[in-house]
Parts: structure tokens; sequence; C-alpha cells
């Protein structure tokens, strides 16, 4: 019999979506409160052949990675803005300088003591969307939310062994 959680075959649930850590440059960075989903997509390619037209044969094409957006309450934390300016403002000169906009980021997982379950490498991102500030709103309640959307080529899973629970 097989279990969704060997080290563990007294846990049934999957883990919760809000215990997570979100990590670049070495550091983990303050304060995010929404990663969208890791999502990696291979386009199809059909064709079909002369003498069989009644069959259309499919075919795997370039893969692509779906860009991740990262949302967290504004703060005195200027890592977002450090990233995102790095593509958005030219440097001396006036010459926009590319060296060290892409950057490798890690999304962690969590389990409810904080111990990491899953942890994703993504690779070469860089930031094509920064919204520093949201539409205000004096009638409204609710948390200013700073937002990166942050381009990528593919991520990988690091290969964390289950530990027992207590």
């Amino acid at each position: 019999m097989s279990t969704e959680f060997p080290m563990n075959a007294h846990r049934f649930e999957p883990y919760k979506t809000f215990r997570f850590r979100v990590m670049w440059d070495g550091k983990y960075v303050a304060g995010v409160s929404k990663v969208s989903s890791i999502k990696q997509t291979v386009e199809t390619i059909t064709h079909r052949q002369g003498g069989d037209p009644n069959i259309q044969h499919i075919g795997p094409g370039l893969v692509s990675a779906e860009a991740i957006t990262l949302e967290r309450g504004i703060t005195w934390d200027k890592e977002f803005e450090i990233w995102a300016r790095k593509v958005f403002e030219p440097g001396e000169l006036g010459i926009l300088s590319l060296q060290g906009f892409r950057k490798p980021m890690t999304i962690v997982l969590n389990n409810l003591a904080g111990e990491v379950v899953r942890a994703y490498n993504i690779h070469n991102c860089w930031v094509s969307e920064y919204e520093m500030l949201p539409e205000l709103d004096a009638n409204s309640a609710g948390y200013a939310i700073e937002r990166l959307v942050i381009q990528n080529e593919g991520a990988s899973r690091q290969e964390i062994p289950e530990k027992a629970e207590t």
C-alpha cells in the first residue's frame, strides 16, 4: 500500500498555501504576502501526413515558463524597487545597463512547524512589471500593496527529504 506521506503515514491532508518564503541574493525577501503559481507549458505542434488525411499528429514544441507575480504590503524595505530599477532606469550616461538584472530566485513552502517541505529554484528571473503604488481610495480600508511581475526561464525542484512530524 502506497501512502502520500511515507515518513508521516498519519498525515492525510496536503500542505497549506500560507506558509512560504521567497529568497533572492542569498536572503529571504521581507514580507511577501502572495506568490502566483509556478507554471510551465509545452506548445503543441500538429501535422498531417498526405496519405492519411483523417489523423492529425500532435507533438511537443517549445517550452515556456509563465511569469510569477509577487505581492506584499508597502514597507520601508526597498528590495522590490532595487531589482525593478535594474531594467527600468538607465545608468550612467543615460545608457541602460543590464548587468545584474537577471538573478535566481527560490520559492520555499513550509509546513505548519516552519520546516521546509518543498523548494523550487526559479531560473534567470528579471522584473518585467513593477507596481510601486496601487490605486489609492480614501473610501477603502485595504492595505497598500506593491507588486512585481517576474519573467523566468523555468523552475527546478530541490530535493527535500520528508521529516518526521510530531
